[in-house]
């Protein structure tokens, strides 16, 4: 069965609800282990169903956001999805405070339940209000970014279209089409900074609801953190500043130096050549056969799930008109289906995103075979990102079959991109504690201390009298700064993870696929911190681990750079 065969039905929230009433009933006057967990499979099935319709819904409506249907159903799950939560916390409440609990963590996981406990924690009743102002508040920026029709070049694009022109070897391109970003950016400022407002102010308000002092602890919790806290993340950003931030600028200056350029600005970010970025020329079609050919090739596992992904036409990658922005990959319970969605736009991340969405997708597909619940199919997120950020670094090998001549300047520029990513997203994360520690921040006040902390973390970038960006604008171009408050620091913490891949690939081949095949199948069975003890890979938190990994990453710069 192909996705456009997959069945939509709107799940009637009242039976829903109705049935996981009746469950958790039943489930109190289980009389034996066998019985209760009998039980809770039935329950599972009824969450995953509900987690299969909310998800091919949220598919098809970001494929095209105008579609009257789906963009109905969509409201209609920003709705209902509290009331769903409600009746599952309802029944997870009832198995945690069952005696066959003990039985029931060896055959779900001990991890299950810990995630489970952590949800209920972050659930109540009285914020379930709030929950749904939260979710139309980020549908209502998603669609705001999704309606950009920008002029530019005889075209109207969107945002992602716009990619390509700030790719542009030709710098006077690059500036204008910068200046057209910001130009739309800018008409639509008011509104960004309304609905963020509302996003804090709604999060604060759920927080200090059920105890908490701002929205930073209890943020921690919605992601499921159950082994670090926002103190250990501090100390972390504190390593990265030491011993990130100086080799983020000398390969900077390097950069500045190869594309012969005295007074680098922002917009010569994205280019690494002066003779152009890495380009691989291919239509959608030739890089998902590359990419076939590099699967088939990396092991037999990761063969048997590319073309379970073709097969059953799992990605949508091509950007197209009023389709949503960015790139996701997800999962599909009742079909064991991981779907990947992206936007296509001629640039070398097209292949980032057959790699790094692809590696997500191998991981759910291993893990949904092995484990007994979707609960637990995912890790939490920092750990789902270090499968897809590793996945690149496997990925090395092979890019002669997407880029041919220019294999060995992609090589270089990702490493380059993946070392100097780390800072900025350090400074994403800096700004949103700033922001839940200070709720009542005026839309300024922000923007001045994203100003502070570029200067911080980035002080290579020079905006070049773009005023929307000089004048701390540009963290409005984050999506997760808005649908997922703390979400981005993940990223970092993976990528230092998955640099250990690369260094221990480098080294011994099999022994690396082995350990990241090996962290694929435990999924979410074990906590972040637990998955990096089980496979041998060392902790980002740790003192000393950013002061071992970073002269080896230079000295591998130094090996491939062209």
């Amino acid at each position: 069965m192909k996705f456009s065969d997959f069945t939509y039905e709107r799940p009637e929230i009242s039976v829903v609800t109705g049935s996981l009433e009746a469950a958790r009933k039943e489930f109190l006057e289980a009389t034996t282990a066998k019985e209760a967990e009998s039980i809770l499979r039935n329950v599972i099935e009824i969450n995953e169903h509900f987690s299969t319709m909310a998800t091919i819904c949220s598919i098809r409506n970001s494929i095209n956001t105008r579609d009257e249907f789906y963009e109905q159903e969509t409201a209609y799950f920003d709705e209902n999805h509290p009331v769903f939560s409600k009746a599952w916390n309802e029944f997870t409440k009832t198995v945690l405070e069952s005696p066959y609990q003990e039985e029931l963590e060896k055959v779900f996981s001990k991890q299950c339940f810990t995630q489970w406990e952590l949800s209920l924690k972050a659930f109540d009743e009285k914020i379930m209000e709030d929950l749904v102002e939260e979710a139309k508040l980020n549908t209502e920026y998603s669609k705001l970014l999704a309606s950009a029709q920008i002029e530019f070049d005889g075209k109207i694009n969107n945002l992602s279209q716009m990619t390509v022109y700030a790719n542009s070897k030709d710098r006077k391109i690059r500036k204008a089409a910068e200046l057209k970003k910001a130009e739309y950016m800018e008409s639509i400022e008011d509104k960004l900074d309304d609905i963020y407002d509302k996003l804090v102010q709604v999060r604060t308000k759920m927080a200090k609801k059920l105890g908490y002092k701002n929205y930073i602890d209890f943020g921690y919790l919605r992601l499921g953190r159950s082994d670090y806290n926002a103190k250990d993340v501090a100390e972390y950003r504190n390593q990265v500043l030491e011993f990130v931030v100086p080799v983020a600028k000398r390969i900077i200056e390097k950069q500045a130096k190869r594309i012969e350029v005295s007074d680098f600005k922002a917009y010569d970010i994205p280019i690494f050549y002066k003779d152009g970025n890495p380009n691989h020329g291919k239509n959608k079609d030739e890089l998902v056969s590359s990419a076939s050919t590099f699967y088939s090739k990396l092991s037999k596992e990761t063969k048997e799930f590319f073309t379970f992904m073709v097969e059953h036409e799992l990605m949508d990658l091509e950007t197209k008109p009023n389709k949503s922005g960015g790139g996701y990959c997800t999962m599909i319970p009742d079909y064991k289906a991981p779907f990947i969605f992206s936007n296509f736009n001629g640039t070398m991340g097209d292949v980032d995103v057959l790699t790094h969405e692809a590696g997500h997708a191998f991981e759910v597909y291993t893990a949904s075979k092995l484990l007994p619940i979707s609960d637990i199919f995912w890790p939490t997120i920092e750990a789902c990102e270090i499968h897809s950020m590793s996945m690149e670094f496997f990925a090395y090998p092979y890019m002669d079959l997407f880029f041919t001549e220019d294999a060995k300047k992609y090589r270089f520029k990702h490493l380059s991109e993946a070392i100097t990513f780390i800072p900025y997203g350090v400074c994403v994360d800096e700004f949103q504690h700033f922001v839940y520690e200070n709720p009542n921040a005026t839309p300024q006040m922000r923007k001045d201390k994203w100003k502070e902390l570029e200067k911080k973390y980035t002080p290579w970038k020079d905006y070049d009298g773009i005023s929307y960006y000089e004048r701390g604008c540009y963290w409005h171009r984050q999506s997760h700064i808005y649908n997922t408050a703390f979400y981005y620091i993940d990223y970092t913490l993976a990528q230092v993870c998955a640099f250990q891949f690369l260094i221990m690939d480098r080294e011994n081949h099999d022994q690396a696929w082995k350990t990241y095949y090996d962290l694929c199948k435990l999924g979410g069975s074990k906590s972040f911190v637990a998955l990096l003890d089980s496979v041998g890979l060392k902790n980002p938190f740790e003192q000393g681990t950013l002061k071992e990994i970073m002269p080896k990453l230079e000295q591998i710069l130094k090996e491939i750079e062209v």
